[in-house]
């Protein structure tokens, strides 16, 4: 029997695909054997370092600012399209989404840009049976204080995956979602790098410890091989239990 997470001979794009979750999911289908196309806002690949998270050794590549409506459409892709991972996400801090333009500027990324992603990949993945998996954040279950935005797109992006699902299930593409918890991210070090904060928030993790984004790649990795085939329109929480209370 052939291994369901063997991805060679795969085309996989990764859009936000430069760093964090998007990074680590997108050397989680390169480590199997997929080649890897990444997406990132800046202009070249040596704009982004290591040491900032970015590692984008053996991925193809592409520059793009999905925060301006129309620009992912314009963009070269891929000849074949196996597997779409949409990971691009911002968020404004100290109340700026309480705010109009907070509030579209986290809307046109986290929401919007996901939209017209899908839209532009759709016909490359129903040529191949593809798979496309939406990643949002478990800030979609619950309340977040001081950012109505980005609670609220990810919300939406939670939606937009059972009915995009449901809308494109019969052209052969399958869409499922990835919920993560606490992950160390440039979006989340404002949790992450204070260790008053930090502590608090691991205390309330089952798991015992923060998610990484190898933990995503993992779910990633089993959404879009056979092992998932009759997993339609499915949102997985990957928080280390998080929200279970």
């Amino acid at each position: 029997m052939s291994d369901p997470l063997d991805y060679s001979g795969k085309t996989v794009l990764v859009v936000g695909g430069t760093s964090g979750i998007g990074n680590g999911i997108a050397h989680g289908f390169r480590q199997h054997g997929a080649k890897v196309h990444v997406t990132g806002t800046r202009a070249s690949a040596n704009d982004y370092s290591v040491d900032e998270g970015s590692d984008l050794v053996d991925l193809v590549f592409h520059s793009v600012d999905v925060s301006q409506p129309g620009a992912f459409e314009k963009l070269a892709l891929p000849e074949t399209l196996d597997v779409v991972v949409l990971c691009q996400g911002t968020v404004r801090y100290r109340r700026e989404e309480f705010e109009r333009a907070g509030w579209d500027a986290v809307m046109e990324v986290n929401l919007n840009s996901l939209m017209d992603c899908s839209r532009a990949v759709r016909p490359k993945l129903a040529e191949n049976g593809g798979s496309l998996i939406i990643v949002s954040s478990v800030g979609a279950y619950h309340a977040m204080i001081g950012n109505p935005a980005y609670a609220a797109s990810k919300a939406g992006a939670v939606s937009l995956v059972g009915s995009l699902a449901q809308a494109w299930a019969g052209e052969g593409i399958r869409v499922n979602g990835i919920a993560p918890g606490l992950v160390p991210t440039k979006l989340t070090k404002v949790t992450t790098e204070n260790e008053q904060r930090a502590a608090g928030a691991v205390a309330r993790i089952p798991a015992g410890r923060m998610g990484t984004p190898a933990d995503m790649a993992g779910a990633a990795l089993f959404l879009a091989s056979p092992l998932a085939d009759y997993v339609v329109g499915q949102t997985i929480r990957v928080d280390g239990g998080m929200t279970l209370s």
